[in-house]
């Protein structure tokens, strides 16, 4: 079984269709892939889906240990 953790993000003043595009790159790949990814797309999105991405994995190092 894979670990899996949420991390959710509210009133963020950027359109859906932005922010899916950078998320679109990134889906069913590992944390340390998607992380060197976002940090070199051109996309403000980037930064959001980045902290998001930071807390995801910080949930889920709280929650399922190392």
């Amino acid at each position: 079984m894979e670990a899996t953790a949420q991390s959710k993000q509210r009133y963020i003043g950027m359109s859906h269709r932005k922010l899916r595009r950078v998320v679109n790159e990134i889906r069913g790949k590992n944390v340390m892939e998607a992380v060197n990814i976002l940090r070199f797309m051109p996309y403000f999105a980037s930064d959001v889906v980045l902290k998001n991405l930071i807390a995801a994995a910080s949930n889920a190092q709280q929650k399922y240990g190392e």
